[in-house]
């Protein structure tokens, strides 16, 4: 389907954000929607409320939306630890709430799961234990946002110093050691191996610095994409986010160049003019997309289709 029509048929992408105070929510939220301004909050009747997420109060229903990207829309449940039985069962209620909608805009598109790794030792609490092993999510997306992983670089700095890395070899390398020992650690093995865990995510994604001025989100929004099965919530995912040029760039040549050489239209003009509107769709954020398509763009383009469609 064309990304642009089912912009206009669901309209935005819609996620259900889960974690506990101080996980960097909000500023992975501000990066996914590259802007460093508190989202906007709606109760479930579209009226504006003077609550915010930083503020700790607040009601799983309230919609939050930022305004250098409306096309996200959030959900925010706090963590529920230990004692957290009334946290949980709202959160279980609106899971199954949503998943009764009958429009797909107003059912759940996706899970974000927020767990820091600022902690020494992190292993999993018990309210995470109990979301994936007791929450029924259906067909929902989760990916697991494992948060302030550069926590973990001060460790890998001390393991690579011990083997005799200088000062200088250990801090270069320290990331790319914690990332590989995270990878065969405990903490995935549970997650994805444990019989604790009936209901793994379907992904995971390590978010360092996410904190700094160039943060770089790219790695989670590729995750996402990547962790959908529903091909129109893909589409409609990779063509709402606005910073990955490169993903749009990937599924338009995938998906809509890939069906056009498959298919049997003709060559005409008009044919050829309605390729480049559904490469565009893929760009909703771009307002004149054929302002950036250079006319040998649509020269190689129209070659490229007549030879393809002579073999």
């Amino acid at each position: 389907m064309d990304p642009s029509k089912i912009k206009e048929k669901i309209g935005r992408f819609r996620i259900l954000v889960i974690g506990r105070a101080n996980a960097g929510k909000t500023t992975i939220l501000q990066r996914v929607c590259n802007t460093r301004e508190n989202p906007e909050i709606y109760n479930s009747a579209g009226e504006k409320v003077g609550i915010t997420m930083l503020r700790g109060e607040h009601d799983i229903e309230n919609e939050m939306v930022f305004r250098n990207n409306p096309g996200f829309v959030f959900h925010d449940s706090r963590g529920f630890e230990a004692g957290g039985e009334s946290e949980f069962d709202k959160m279980k209620a609106f899971i199954a709430s949503r998943s009764k909608k009958t429009k797909l805009k107003d059912q759940l598109h996706a899970i974000w799961y927020c767990i820091p790794m600022d902690e020494a030792s992190r292993s999993f609490t018990e309210g995470e234990i109990k979301f994936f092993s007791q929450c029924d999510i259906g067909s929902i997306a989760v990916i697991v946002l494992f948060t302030k992983f550069d926590a973990l670089y001060d460790v890998a700095y001390a393991q690579l110093k011990s083997k005799g890395a200088s000062m200088e070899e250990a801090e270069e390398l320290a990331p790319k050691h914690a990332e590989e020992s995270f990878a065969i650690g405990s903490q995935l093995k549970f997650l994805y191996h444990s019989k604790d865990i009936r209901r793994p995510p379907k992904h995971h994604i390590c978010l360092p610095n996410m904190d700094k001025d160039d943060a770089d989100c790219g790695p989670l929004i590729e995750c996402m994409a990547g962790a959908m099965d529903n091909e129109v919530l893909q589409q409609l995912f990779v063509s709402t986010q606005q910073t990955n040029l490169e993903l749009c760039m990937k599924y338009a040549i995938e998906r809509t160049l890939l069906e056009v050489f498959d298919s049997a239209k003709t060559t005409a003009s008009e044919d050829h003019l309605e390729i480049i509107k559904k490469l565009g769709g893929w760009f909703p954020h771009i307002w004149d997309v054929s302002v950036l398509i250079p006319l040998r763009a649509r020269a190689m383009l129209i070659e490229v289709l007549s030879t393809l469609r002579s073999l």
